[in-house]
């Protein structure tokens, strides 16, 4: 099954609007309208289980903790963390790939970085 995504209201919304410019089939859900400003890791994380979205964050510092913390009591479809050094044309090409190659349970119960993250980093 593909991969359905959500946007953290951290993330760069270019990111997601260039990403359907470049493949308009892609089911993104934007954070505006479905998850408010201010709003909690973990209830970001909720809302995105629920619908059964991967969520696209930039929030690079809490939200590993926030979700080690909702993976002991709930399934996730995943999240994947996007540092906000990366330029939006390289975010687009990696969501991309991962829309082309990845299947739900890729990603299922897991925090991924974008650009993968050597380890030990």
């Amino acid at each position: 099954m593909k991969i359905r995504f959500q946007a953290d209201p951290d993330l760069d919304p270019d990111i997601r609007k260039g990403l359907l410019l470049r493949e308009p089939s892609i089911d993104f859900r934007p954070a505006a309208g479905a998850i408010l400003d201010g709003t909690l890791d973990l209830e970001v994380l909720r809302l995105a289980a629920e619908d059964g979205r991967a969520l696209v964050s930039g929030d690079v510092h809490t939200m590993t903790v926030h979700f080690r913390a909702f993976v002991v009591s709930h399934e996730s479809p995943g999240v994947l963390l996007i540092p906000s050094t990366r330029s939006i044309g390289a975010v687009i090409e990696d969501l991309l790939l991962v829309w082309q190659n990845w299947t739900t349970d890729d990603l299922r119960n897991q925090v991924r970085w974008l650009p993968r993250q050597p380890k030990g980093s």
